[in-house]
């Protein structure tokens, strides 16, 4: 009887108190431009990728959770850690979060880690990047490039790459402040410029439709750091047939605010699926 209680409690043990849970990671995560002041940031293209961080030992998602990349991808990545975005090419989304997300490693070569910080080097942002790049030049690596960063003159400078950027098919740009230090969570030295604005939500509430959709999905009830507010707009039938689960996690688009803080004209755009 010993004997069986002492197993049990060492699969207790196992299973319950050693088993490690992932935690989100405190990553830098970007506000949106609004006509603020940049002259003398820096701007590059913000790639609609999927979040990686390399800890210095493995590969992470935003959520913290360990990615499944083949060996052949991380090898001769560095001791420290980088923060950048999985990425092929644009217009590729679907495929690259279906990659990053699967646990076979098919399609992973078509993959690069795009790395815009180095999290824990000393120095501005330039001192930060040198950092990888002094690595690179004696280990060089395939799967892993410096996203470019180019110092903003000003507003029209920065409008005009906007357009530039817009033109390729790209998700749009980031300006960020280059004399600051890599700064955990949402900041005002780091932004974002999009035709349209999006952010996540979760999905707390189905509703009816009526009409042609009375027997399907007919809105949706989000809530975020914003409140709670509906979303009708943007299902394709099948989504409308199999709508995104109630717990689950949203993208939607919008433009801009109402006078009560909530989205304007919120669209459905796609499940976010960070893994």
């Amino acid at each position: 009887m010993n004997r069986l209680l002492a197993t049990f409690s060492w699969i207790f043990s196992l299973f319950f108190i050693t088993t490690p849970f992932a935690q989100p990671l405190n990553l830098m995560l970007l506000e949106q431009y609004t006509d603020q002041p940049i002259e003398g940031w820096v701007m590059s293209e913000k790639l609609d990728g999927v979040r990686g961080y390399w800890d210095g030992k493995q590969l992470l998602s935003r959520q913290g959770n360990p990615l499944s990349p083949p060996d052949y991808f991380i090898q001769g990545f560095p001791p420290f850690a980088i923060d950048g975005e999985l990425f092929s090419e644009r217009g590729n989304f679907d495929e690259i979060s279906a990659t990053v997300r699967a646990s076979s490693p098919k399609g992973w070569h078509k993959l690069k880690l795009y790395v815009f910080d180095v999290p824990n080097a000393e120095g501005n942002l330039w001192q930060r990047l040198a950092t990888l790049e002094n690595y690179l030049a004696k280990h060089p690596n395939p799967h892993i490039a410096i996203i470019e960063q180019i110092t903003v003159k000003d507003k029209t400078h920065l409008n005009a790459f906007f357009q530039h950027i817009q033109q390729l098919g790209g998700e749009g740009v980031v300006v960020r402040n280059p004399n600051a230090p890599y700064i955990h969570g949402r900041s005002a030295q780091i932004l974002k410029l999009k035709a349209t604005l999006d952010e996540e939500c979760t999905v707390i509430a189905h509703h009816k439709g009526k009409g042609k959709y009375a027997d399907k999905l007919g809105s949706i009830t989000c809530e975020n750091h914003r409140g709670q507010f509906r979303i009708g707009s943007g299902f394709k039938d099948k989504e409308r047939e199999n709508p995104p689960a109630i717990g689950s996690t949203i993208t939607y688009k919008y433009r801009g605010l109402t006078t009560k803080g909530k989205p304007r004209f919120a669209t459905y755009w796609r499940m976010h699926t960070e893994p």
